[in-house]
């Protein structure tokens, strides 16, 4: 059992554990190594199934000869439209391996935006899913002229099915065998034809702002991450990691797959975006990286069943809670934790906080990892007060992922922490924007040389868009996005990111935005975390008979309005909320207001909502 003060199994990892200058060189270097042991694992129909580095070389190289004896060529594109499961992983390291260029499309998408993303990226072999996913395919192919193959994961349902472009992964695989032994050099000619500057991936970026961008990373690009993540965030082949982001997002693609294929730490795959919290009990990772909603999620779970526990199991917690919040005050300020309060910690963990952690699924963690949006410091000290350190990171698609990354050594709840040391990081000195610099940046957007140029300037920093701060210690901090900062009708400048955090550290609340932009005063769009107001209302006989009905129960008004009272305590007069609207419509990932990670898109939420807003400042 690990202790806050005691931290020295976390140590950056700076001696390269693994040979190759390009992605496909690395994978088949991993295989030959670590041959027998496990690296990936995925649940189907209620079974654990593990797979072997042998028998995912053996898959890949199946798929890879499958992939040339379709006729797909050198540099050619081949998109994957599917959750995250294990045969994106066999088909992405296959078609690198084939020498060609790996493209993620997010299984949310609409048919449309599927024949934007293959149009654009002239996509020539189309991975998908399952029936669901084909289907967007087949209403789009006809506008697809490069688009030759379509090859299936999943054929239940489609047994029947027959089409001259559709093939199964199974039948790929087969196809694949048979080329090897009639070709047995020709996958691993193309291997070695891959060079470290050859175009290896296409990350789209959410669209927030217009057509998605797809950023192009290099082979070089992606191998030099992957070696710089072990210097801030140390993996090894002991580890168990989960694998449940998006493969299509540059977090999971880059934290999750590749530098696993890095360190050799095994991947535990999820089910299903649904099944997220029964599988984290199952796995109990040991270093466990998500997105903020995910961590307010937890610690919603955690809030909902105190308040049904008894008064001794509250009253122990909040005695537990309370010894641990002042070890993480004492780690927080690097100072040494006392003696006595060393064992109030050991008694707390064992009689009530070790519980705790295993509700979550953390019970194993050495640490967290936060990052792709901003999280509320508060949530950051309650883990800590856990005996868990949670480490933000922060970088963006354009940046190959992390940046900059907070040490385990120095926590500092708030801040995104110093530049990685294998990149740069400095502030605009004219606007305070975060400028990124170094061999992990993008190769620029893939047809656009006017947006790329707007990008990346002369001297080779990438403009971020993020506006920040920098301490003493090289700490960074950012303040908001640069197009998202208000102006009052009085002059004031405000970060509604700080507000939003705020109220998003409530279990009743998934996400906000905060309106001011030219206005007297601020207001904000709400949407309720659907399962907690539920309970709530149904623990208090509040009537509801739909979604839309739930939000605009006076009771569960009055719970908002009593998050937003707490909030604004925490704010100067012109930054406190004067009114608010609850979003009456429970929204998806399909739906347009939402990124495919699931925040609230401001711009189409202030555009779309126009006249809830107005009447907010009636």
């Amino acid at each position: 059992m690990s202790y806050l003060w005691d931290l020295a199994h976390i140590q950056p990892q700076t001696e390269s554990v693994l040979d190759g200058d390009n992605l496909a060189a690395m994978f088949w270097n991993a295989v030959e190594r670590r041959g027998p042991d496990v690296w990936l694992r995925q649940k189907n129909y209620g079974i654990w199934r593990s797979w072997r580095w042998t028998q995912v070389g053996d898959a890949v190289r199946e798929i890879g000869h499958g992939l040339l004896a379709l006729g797909f060529g050198s540099r050619e594109t081949a998109s994957i439209l599917s959750n995250t499961n294990i045969e994106w992983v066999l088909s992405d390291l296959a078609v690198l391996s084939a020498h060609g260029v790996s493209n993620g499309i997010y299984p949310t998408d609409a048919a449309e935006q599927v024949h934007y993303l293959c149009q654009d990226s002239r996509t020539t072999v189309l991975f998908v899913e399952d029936d669901e996913q084909l289907d967007k395919a087949l209403a789009v192919r006809d506008q697809l002229p490069l688009l030759r193959h379509i090859i299936v994961f999943d054929m239940e349902g489609l047994r029947d099915f027959d089409d001259p472009m559709v093939i199964s992964l199974d039948a790929l695989r087969a196809r694949g065998r048979e080329h090897h032994r009639a070709h047995p050099q020709a996958l691993s000619e193309r291997v070695a034809a891959v060079q470290p500057d050859d175009l290896a991936i296409l990350v789209y970026t959410s669209g927030t702002t217009g057509k998605p961008k797809g950023a192009m990373h290099s082979h070089r690009g992606l191998v030099y991450t992957a070696r710089g993540y072990n210097a801030i965030l140390p993996r090894f082949d002991s580890d168990e990691c989960m694998c449940f982001l998006p493969l299509c997002h540059i977090a999971e693609r880059m934290g999750g797959e590749y530098f696993s294929l890095y360190t050799g730490a095994k991947l535990n795959f999820v089910e299903n975006p649904e099944t997220v919290p029964e599988n984290v009990r199952e796995i109990a990772p040991t270093v466990f990286t998500a997105v903020p909603r995910v961590w307010e999620k937890f610690y919603s779970g955690v809030m909902i069943a105190l308040k049904e526990a008894g008064a001794v199991q509250q009253a122990a917690y909040a005695w537990a809670i309370g010894v641990g919040q002042r070890v993480a005050d004492h780690v927080l300020k690097g100072e040494a934790v006392p003696a006595g309060l060393r064992l109030q910690f050991r008694a707390a963990r064992l009689l009530v906080l070790d519980n705790v952690r295993k509700l979550i699924g953390i019970h194993r963690s050495r640490f967290l990892v936060t990052g792709a949006a901003p999280i509320s410091p508060e949530l950051v000290r309650w883990y800590l007060a856990l005996g868990v350190p949670m480490l933000e990171v922060w970088g963006m698609t354009e940046t190959c992922g992390a940046s900059t990354g907070v040490p385990v050594q120095r926590i500092k709840p708030g801040s995104i922490g110093p530049a990685a040391q294998y990149n740069e990081v400095r502030l605009d000195p004219q606007t305070s924007e975060i400028l990124v610099r170094g061999p992990n940046i993008f190769m620029g957007y893939l047809n656009l040389p006017e947006k790329t140029a707007e990008t990346i300037d002369a001297d080779g920093w990438v403009h971020t868009g993020d506006v920040g701060v920098v301490d003493d210690e090289g700490f960074f901090r950012i303040t908001d996005r640069m197009k998202d900062i208000i102006i009052t009708a009085g002059g004031k400048n405000i970060t509604p990111s700080e507000i939003e955090n705020e109220l998003k550290f409530s279990p009743y609340i998934t996400d906000a935005v905060v309106i001011g932009d030219k206005r007297p005063y601020l207001t904000v769009i709400i949407m309720i975390d659907q399962e907690n107001v539920e309970k709530y209302a149904q623990d208090n006989d509040v009537p509801f008979s739909n979604y839309a009905s739930l939000t605009r129960a006076p009771e569960v008004q009055q719970l908002i309005q009593g998050v937003i009272d707490a909030t604004n305590k925490k704010f100067a007069r012109v930054e406190q909320i004067k009114t608010f609207w609850l979003l009456d419509t429970q929204l998806t990932a399909e739906d347009e207001e939402l990124t495919p990670t699931m925040k609230l898109k401001r711009k189409l939420v202030q555009q779309k909502y126009a006249p809830q807003i107005e009447a907010m400042y009636g």
